[in-house]
């Protein structure tokens, strides 16, 4: 059997004990605009390749509109195919 880290069990330990900080209400509201900034750009995308223009283009334009919102090419989103 693997030995887990003791950093990992103790960053169990927090998250189940629910000692992390909760996010203030600026916090909040600014994760809010966050996420609907990123539901109008995977919509952008969706009516892009409706439209026929290809996964490379709209792959393309969802990472501009992404840019500063979420981690990785794809928004924060990642297909399984």
């Amino acid at each position: 059997m693997k030995k887990i880290p003791s950093s990992l069990l103790f960053a169990a330990a927090l998250l189940s004990t629910g000692a992390l900080a909760q996010h203030s209400d600026k916090e909040t509201q600014e994760d809010i605009a966050r996420h609907r900034a990123m539901a109008a750009a995977h919509e952008g995308a969706a009516k892009c390749l409706e439209a026929g223009k290809g996964e490379k283009v709209c792959m393309a334009e969802l990472s501009v509109a992404c840019k500063g919102l979420a981690l990785g090419k794809y928004c924060g989103m990642r297909h399984a195919h």
